[in-house]
C-alpha cells in the first residue's frame, strides 16, 4: 500500500493529479461532499449554538468505508480539495469522518494543476483552515434555516410545494422588479435626422443632427428649412484616441462573456470550465480575483513577443475592485501561455480560446486610433450636423480580443471618412427625419444577472451559477425567447427639393434567452417583500455576504451570526403565519356573459387559473387553468373565457370519443385510456380532429412494446428525471451506463432485476392486507407508510421490532381527524 494518500473531490482532478505523483502516492476522489444535512427535516439543533447534524448519505457510505480503510494503510493522507470555502469544507468533513489524526494529515491547496504547482503545495501543506471552514458552515446553516422556516410559511399562505431562499430569493426579486418596470413603461418617440452628403469622388459623407425632435411637425419645419440651405465644414477636428484591454476574467466576467460570445448558460459555462481545470488546462474557476502571477505575466510576455512581435507587449498589473473579494488568488487563466487551443470537445474547445485570448490581451499594448469629427453649418438654421468617424492606427490587443457589451442599443462603429477640408461645401443627396421610440430597461439575461448580483455585493464566485439554476427549477423564473410585435413608424425624406412622407411597419420587443418572472415567481416574491422585507433588502443580503467574509477572517463567530439573524427572524416568522393574509395574486377581469358571475385569474394549487363565481355560489366556482404563456397580469377576458370552453368533444377515433383538456400538466388529448400532451408551442384551440389523429398515433407508437419479460411488456420514454423504462406499472430510471437508444434484453432483465431487489429490500415490514409498511428511507431513517400517510422516523428507532398494533396505533394518533360536514360549515 502507498505511504500517500491524496483525497481530492472529483475523479477527473484524481486522474491528472495522479500523473505528477510518483508511485509512493495514492490519488483518490471522496466525490463532493461526504457529509452534508439531511433533506428531510431542518437538522439545525436551534437550542444548542445552531449545531448542524450532518450525516453520510447512503451512496456515500461506501466510497467513505474504502477512504477509511485506505487512511488506516498511510502514513501520511494528503487533503486536496479545492482553495475555497467549500473545498476547505470538503477536506474538514473528511478529516472528521474518516477520524484521521491531525499529525498525520496535511492540507494542500493549488489554484493550477500542472506538475510544478502540485509540486509547490506538497512542499508546502498547511493545517485545515477553521476559519474558511466556519464561513462555510455559516453560509449553510443559515439558507438551511431561512428555507425551511420560510417555506412553510408559502405554503399556508400562498400553495403547498413552493419553496424561498435566502439568495434565491433577491434574485427573483430583481427580476420581478424589472419586469414591472417595463410593464409600467411608456415609450416616447422623436425624430433622428441623418444627412447624406456626396463629396468628391462620388464618396457618400454620413451626418447626424445631434439632437431629435419631439414631434413630427418640428422635424418637417427643419426640413423644409434645409430645402434652400447651403452646407459647409465649418470645423475639422482629429484627436488621437486609445483603447485598453479588458482584465483577465474573474468568475463573474467569464460568465458574462461566455453567454454574449458563445451563447453558454451560466451553470454551462461553470461545467465546462470545472473540466478544463481537472485537465489541468486553467486554473481554479471560481475566483473574484483579476490578478496574475508574476511567473503568468512572464510567460504571457515571451507568448506574445514571439507570436505578434515585442511592440504587442505591455506588461500590466490588475487590482480587484468587486465587493468583498475572497478568493484572492489569481484571475482565470490558461495553465500554459504557449498553447493557444485545447482539443476537447466543442465547448471546452471554444471556452479554453476565449480564456486565452483575454488572458493574453491583458498583458498586451492598447490599440491606437485617430478620431476625427466634423462638423457641418447648415446656412438657414443654427443647427450643425456632425460626422464622426475613427482609423485605426496600431491594433495592439485588438488582434487577438474585443471584450462585449450588453447594451442591446449600442451606437453603430464609426467608420473611415473620406478626405475632407475646412470651407469645403457639400452637396446633400438626402437628408431623413425617422420616428424612433423608447426602450424599456432591458430584461435580464443570465449573464446580466450575475453582473447585477456582483454589483450589490450579493452572493459569491461559487453561488451565482447555483442560484440562477435554482430560481428556474423551482418555476419562479422561465428563460426563453419572446416574440415581438409590430407598431407604425414614420419617415420624412427630404430630396430633390421635395418631403416624402412615408409610414412603415417595424418589429420591435423581440426577447432572445431573457429571464421572465412567472405568475407564481410574481405573487411569492410580492408577499415576502410585503411580510420579510429585511429578508429580501438587497443591502441586507449584501451585509450577510460581508458577515461571512468576517467569519472566514476570523473576525466573527459564526454561530453568534446566525443567532443576530435567526431570533427576529423567527419571531418574524411566527407573526406572518398567524397575521398574514393569504396571497394568490387575484385580478379581476370582468363578468362571464353567460352567467353573469365575476371573472377573476389567481394562484390556484395547481398554479395559475381562472374562475369564474364563488365556491360558496349555489352549483360552485367554475375553474380553468391558463395555458402556457398566458399570464395572470396580461390575460384579457376574451382569452380568459376560452378556457372555459374546455374540456371539448372534436369528434370520434376508432369508435371512441376525442377530448381535448387542460389539465394540471398543461393541454392534452384524451382518447380511450391514453393521455396525449399537446406540444407547449401548439394553441389547444387549433387542435382538431385530424391533429389529435396524429398525436394519438404518435403516442401509440411511442409507447408500443420494446421487449418482453415475464410475459408483461416492456415500454420506454423519457420523462421529468430522464429517460425510464416501464414494466408491470413500475417506472425504471435507466442510468448513464446503458446505452438507452440500444438497450438489449440483457440491458432490460438486469434493469429490472435490479428494482425488482431494490423494492424487496426497502421493507422492513409489510402487511398487505392493511395497506401497511414499514420502509427504508433516505439519510438511514424510516418510513410507516399507509396509503397517502407517511410518518418519519429517526435512524435510531428500532423498527425491526415494531408489530402491527403498534403501527397502527401510532397511525391513528398521526391521522389527521376528519372534520364532520356539520362542522366544517359552522367554522366556515
Amino acid at each position: 500500500m502507498a505511504k500517500n494518500l491524496v483525497i481530492v473531490e472529483s475523479p477527473a482532478k484524481a486522474k491528472t493529479i495522479e500523473k505528477f505523483l510518483g508511485k509512493d502516492f495514492t490519488v483518490k476522489s471522496s466525490f463532493g461532499h461526504i457529509r452534508d444535512l439531511p433533506g428531510k427535516n431542518i437538522s439545525v439543533d436551534i437550542e444548542n449554538d445552531f449545531a448542524p447534524d450532518y450525516v453520510i448519505p447512503d451512496d456515500k457510505k461506501k466510497i467513505v468505508a474504502e477512504l477509511r480503510k485506505l487512511a488506516k494503510g498511510a502514513e501520511t493522507v494528503w487533503l486536496a480539495s479545492d482553495e475555497d470555502r467549500e473545498g476547505e469544507a470538503i477536506s474538514w468533513h473528511l478529516l472528521e469522518a474518516l477520524k484521521l489524526k491531525e499529525e498525520n494529515t496535511k492540507r494542500i491547496v493549488f489554484h493550477e494543476i500542472t506538475k510544478s504547482a502540485i509540486t509547490k503545495a506538497v512542499e508546502n501543506p498547511r493545517k485545515i483552515n477553521k476559519d474558511l471552514v466556519d464561513a462555510q458552515q455559516a453560509r449553510r446553516v443559515l439558507d438551511r434555516l431561512v428555507g425551511y422556516e420560510l417555506s412553510p410559511v408559502l405554503w399556508k399562505k400562498i400553495k403547498p410545494s413552493l419553496s424561498a431562499g435566502r439568495v434565491q430569493s433577491v434574485a427573483v426579486r430583481l427580476i420581478v422588479e424589472r419586469e414591472n418596470e417595463i410593464l409600467d413603461f411608456k415609450y416616447t418617440s422623436s425624430y433622428k435626422v441623418v444627412a447624406n452628403f456626396l463629396v468628391s469622388n462620388n464618396a457618400v459623407l454620413k451626418a447626424e443632427l445631434p439632437q431629435r425632435f419631439n414631434t413630427k411637425t418640428e422635424a418637417e419645419s427643419f426640413l423644409n428649412k434645409c430645402k434652400s440651405a447651403d452646407f459647409t465644414i465649418e470645423n475639422l477636428e482629429t484627436k488621437p484616441a486609445k483603447k485598453s484591454p479588458a482584465a483577465p476574467f474573474t468568475t463573474s466576467t467569464l460568465q458574462q462573456e461566455a453567454s454574449r460570445k458563445l451563447g453558454f448558460s451560466v451553470s454551462q459555462t461553470m461545467t465546462v470550465a470545472q473540466r478544463l481545470y481537472e485537465a489541468g488546462k486553467i486554473t481554479y474557476m471560481r475566483t473574484d480575483s483579476v490578478n496574475l502571477s508574476n511567473d503568468a505575466i512572464g510567460a504571457a510576455k515571451k507568448e506574445i513577443t514571439t507570436s505578434y512581435g515585442e511592440e504587442y507587449s505591455q506588461v500590466r498589473k490588475f487590482t480587484t475592485k468587486s465587493k468583498g473579494a475572497q478568493e484572492a488568488h489569481e484571475a482565470i487563466r490558461p495553465a500554459y501561455m504557449s498553447e493557444h487551443t485545447f482539443m476537447g470537445d466543442p465547448g471546452q474547445t471554444r471556452l479554453y480560446e476565449l480564456i486565452w485570448k483575454r488572458t493574453i490581451a491583458s498583458q498586451m499594448a492598447d490599440a491606437k486610433l485617430e478620431k476625427t469629427t466634423v462638423k457641418i453649418n447648415i446656412s438657414t438654421t443654427n443647427e450643425n450636423f456632425v460626422a464622426k468617424g475613427e482609423v485605426l492606427i496600431f491594433d495592439g490587443f485588438l488582434k487577438v480580443y474585443l471584450e462585449g457589451t450588453d447594451d442591446e442599443n449600442s451606437a453603430d462603429k464609426e467608420g473611415i471618412l473620406p478626405p475632407l477640408s475646412v470651407g469645403e461645401k457639400l452637396n446633400v443627396e438626402e437628408i431623413s427625419a425617422t420616428e424612433r421610440f423608447s426602450h424599456h430597461p432591458a430584461r435580464y439575461t443570465e449573464a446580466s444577472l450575475v453582473k447585477k448580483l456582483e454589483a450589490l455585493g450579493i452572493g459569491r464566485p461559487s453561488t451565482y451559477a447555483p442560484t440562477i439554476s435554482t430560481v428556474q427549477k423551482r418555476g419562479y423564473v422561465v428563460k426563453e425567447d419572446r416574440d415581438g410585435n409590430q407598431r407604425d413608424f414614420t419617415t420624412l425624406t427630404l430630396k430633390g427639393g421635395n418631403i416624402n412622407d412615408v409610414t412603415a411597419k417595424e418589429n420591435y420587443g423581440f426577447e432572445k434567452k431573457k429571464m421572465f418572472p412567472t405568475d407564481i415567481g410574481i405573487v411569492v416574491t410580492d408577499f415576502l417583500v410585503e411580510n420579510f422585507g429585511k429578508v429580501l433588502d438587497y443591502s441586507f443580503t449584501a451585509q450577510v455576504e460581508e458577515q461571512f467574509d468576517a467569519i472566514a477572517e476570523g473576525q466573527k463567530q459564526w454561530n453568534k451570526m446566525i443567532a443576530d439573524f435567526y431570533n427576529p427572524f423567527h419571531k418574524q416568522i411566527e407573526d406572518t403565519l398567524e397575521n398574514a393574509e393569504r396571497a394568490s395574486g387575484e385580478r379581476a377581469l370582468g363578468t362571464d356573459p353567460e352567467s353573469g358571475r365575476p371573472l377573476i385569474v389567481r394562484i390556484g394549487k395547481f398554479g395559475p387559473m381562472a374562475q369564474i363565481g364563488k365556491t360558496e355560489d349555489e352549483g360552485g366556482a367554475k375553474f380553468a387553468s391558463l395555458l402556457t404563456g398566458q399570464t395572470i397580469a396580461k390575460i384579457t377576458l376574451e382569452e380568459a373565457l376560452e378556457l372555459f370552453k374546455f374540456p371539448k368533444s372534436i369528434g370520434k377515433y376508432e369508435g371512441q370519443e376525442v377530448v381535448v383538456a387542460q389539465g394540471r400538466f398543461g393541454p392534452y388529448v384524451k382518447f380511450n385510456e391514453m393521455f396525449v400532451s399537446i406540444p407547449r408551442d401548439e394553441d389547444m384551440a387549433s387542435v382538431d380532429l385530424n391533429r389529435a389523429i396524429e398525436l394519438i398515433k404518435q403516442k401509440q407508437e411511442a409507447d408500443a412494446p420494446i421487449d418482453e419479460y415475464e410475459n408483461i411488456p416492456v415500454q420506454k420514454g423519457v420523462g421529468r428525471f430522464g429517460p425510464f423504462i416501464k414494466w408491470n406499472g413500475m417506472f425504471i430510471n435507466v442510468n448513464k451506463k446503458y446505452d438507452f437508444d440500444n438497450l438489449t434484453h440483457e440491458n432490460i432483465v438486469e434493469l429490472i432485476e435490479i428494482k425488482k431487489q431494490k423494492e424487496i429490500d426497502k421493507y422492513i415490514h409489510r402487511w398487505d392486507e392493511e395497506g401497511i409498511s414499514v420502509q427504508k428511507a433516505r439519510w438511514g431513517r424510516f418510513n410507516i407508510v399507509k396509503g397517502k400517510l407517511k410518518i418519519e422516523l429517526p435512524k435510531t428507532f428500532k423498527v425491526e421490532k415494531l408489530t402491527l398494533e403498534e403501527v397502527q396505533k401510532m397511525i391513528e394518533e398521526k391521522a389527521p381527524k376528519k372534520k364532520t360536514r356539520a362542522k366544517a360549515k359552522k367554522k366556515k
